[in-house]
């Protein structure tokens, strides 16, 4: 969805009264990986080989920076297209970035829902990559909040404790709603209230649509479909337990809430010409460079899952 502009008055119910509804604008793809089927009515960005292999899974903040601007020269302005598509979930990290985008063409405050199989707020300190910029983007002085929901990745358990970026869990603008982890760790460190802990999906979604319901306020959404069971969509990294219909009763408590949302998750191939991003990724349990004998029907069910994405977010506009 595109970035909608608002006048917010010093509550979020005021922001959210002040935005008039927009018409349906097109889907944007930054074509990272060849990974995105064709959307009806898309704008499409193709980005050239060297930009994909600089910024894929991590890179220095500065060739980042200077990939990104680059990237945003060529797109039309936020309140010029809908939601953004940008291939597999080794781009999350765009998510920081075009997010900001949106925030510069509006006031006031918004949060942020980052629906993720992980917290993507862990320690990177070559720079920036697709697990290390939520805690970023969370201390912005127009985000609020944001919530990363659906995380049953160990990347929260005591073992990866001392990984996280403490800033924003410690400040409070960082919440994360996890299933089936170990998290005791957090009380240690007074965290104990940023993380929230269920047994399995329907209790999480359910708690976190009350709080969204309750009190709303204008919100960006991230999808990562790692979030989403096997059995739903493949992709490119482990993945969570959530079902389509976890997905519509969060847009349900988000109905006229949503000013932005992008879209990431592909399955795609790639094979790094850095020995070091090889090393990374295979650390972290993937492997990019094997094309198997699913892929194609994996693809074509991702192709399918965006339309439904697509139809979904158009019903709680």
């Amino acid at each position: 969805m595109s970035c909608l502009p608002a006048s917010d008055g010093p509550s979020g119910r005021a922001a959210l009264n002040s935005a008039s509804p927009p018409a349906q604008l097109p889907p944007l793809v930054l074509d990272t990986d060849d990974s995105v089927g064709i959307l009806p009515g898309e704008i499409r960005l193709a980005l050239p080989q060297d930009w994909r292999e600089a910024v894929r899974f991590g890179c220095r903040l500065r060739v980042f920076r200077e990939r990104m601007q680059q990237a945003m020269q060529q797109m039309p302005a936020a309140t010029k297209h809908g939601t953004l598509f940008m291939g597999s979930g080794d781009f999350h990290h765009l998510s920081w970035p075009l997010i900001e985008r949106c925030l510069a063409a509006r006031q006031g405050r918004i949060r942020v829902l980052v629906l993720d199989n992980h917290p993507d707020n862990m320690r990177f300190p070559w720079g920036i990559h697709c697990g290390s910029w939520v805690g970023r983007l969370a201390m912005h002085p127009q985000v609020a909040h944001v919530h990363v929901a659906g995380i049953t990745s160990h990347d929260v358990g005591l073992a990866h404790a001392w990984e996280h970026q403490l800033q924003a869990l410690r400040a409070g603008k960082l919440s994360y709603w996890c299933m089936g982890v170990d998290t005791r760790w957090a009380a240690w460190l007074g965290l104990s209230q940023q993380f929230h802990v269920f047994p399995g999906p329907d209790a999480l979604v359910q708690a976190l649509s009350l709080a969204l319901a309750s009190q709303p306020f204008p919100c960006y959404l991230s999808i990562d479909k790692d979030v989403f069971a096997p059995e739903v969509v493949r992709t490119n990294w482990d993945q969570g337990r959530f079902l389509p219909a976890h997905l519509e009763t969060l847009l349900d408590a988000l109905r006229g809430q949503i000013i932005g949302s992008d879209v990431t998750g592909e399955v795609s191939v790639w094979r790094y010409r850095d020995a070091w991003k090889r090393w990374l990724s295979a650390a972290d349990g993937q492997d990019t460079a094997q094309a198997g004998t699913e892929l194609p029907a994996w693809q074509a069910r991702q192709a399918e899952f965006n339309q439904y994405l697509l139809a979904q977010l158009a019903r709680v506009r």
